[in-house]
């Protein structure tokens, strides 16, 4: 078993993403990214690779409206 104290860092297919503990599978609709640490390690991790929080059909959305 895992240290209860990791997490890991899990993404879906709107690109958001969570943190979960690494001890136990995601929840369906997420899988993980591959990163794992503490849980401010995790933040970091996720502050760093997910910049635009907006889920991805709507940037998708505002991307298509632009180019008209």
């Amino acid at each position: 078993m895992s240290d209860p104290g990791l997490y890991q860092v899990v993404v879906n297919d709107e690109e958001q993403h969570a943190l979960w503990p690494a001890r136990t599978s995601p929840p369906a609709g997420w899988r993980p990214d591959g990163f794992t640490g503490t849980e401010a390690e995790c933040m970091a991790h996720v502050d760093e690779v997910w910049p635009d929080i907006r889920p991805l059909s709507l940037r998708r959305r505002l991307a298509e409206g632009s180019q008209r």
